[in-house]
């Protein structure tokens, strides 16, 4: 592979399809991207994640990408809005946990409700694990981070009808992974997949 020099052509290669260019581009903004990303998130795994989502970004809507225009710009500006939307779904974590712990203080003492709380996240980030991949990320999108069926339709390249058949079916095999578990956990939870 003899490297393009030219970002322009570069990125009309890339509209094409062009995996060569896809990986010229990736090496050359990456690192940039990454060490940017760290600055906001001080995580490096989490850092990573988005690093991976942006380029992934970048390859599902190559088509929309205007040669013509900062490409570094555009990166940045893809990257802070996924950086955005990893704290928006850290609050909306933060304030799942705090709905399961307000449900839970009948039941428990302030020990066990730490262990409660453990407990469910565990169960459901198994049931959301469990999906297929497209459905596990329909799923985090909608019901984790939010989003509307339109949003996650444009980041995942694909219909509102494919996104509503999808969301479906996945908050159907949640439920049906809770049902299997037969815990009380898995019946608060229940209740609360019912409410998001």
């Amino acid at each position: 592979m003899i490297p393009i020099t030219d970002e322009r052509e570069l990125l009309v290669k890339l509209q094409d399809g062009d995996q060569c260019a896809f990986e010229q581009i990736y090496h050359l903004y990456s690192k940039r991207i990454l060490i940017n990303t760290l600055k906001w998130i001080k995580d490096s795994d989490d850092a990573q994640e988005i690093l991976q989502d942006v380029f992934i970004r970048i390859w599902n809507n190559r088509q929309n990408i205007d040669p013509d225009k900062s490409f570094a710009s555009y990166l940045y500006s893809v990257a802070k809005n996924l950086v955005r939307d990893f704290f928006r779904k850290a609050d909306l974590d933060r304030k799942m946990q705090a709905a399961l712990i307000l449900q839970s203080t009948e039941l428990y003492d302030h020990i066990e409700s730490d262990v409660f709380l453990k407990e469910t996240n565990a169960l459901l980030q198994r049931a959301i694990d469990s999906l297929p991949l497209q459905r596990k990320r329909i799923y985090t999108l909608c019901k984790m981070e939010g989003k509307s069926y339109n949003e996650v339709a444009e980041i995942l390249g694909i219909t509102v009808s494919t996104v509503d058949n999808q969301l479906v079916k996945a908050t159907q095999s949640v439920r049906a992974y809770f049902r299997a578990s037969k815990t009380y956990i898995s019946i608060l939870i229940i209740l609360l997949v019912e409410i998001i």
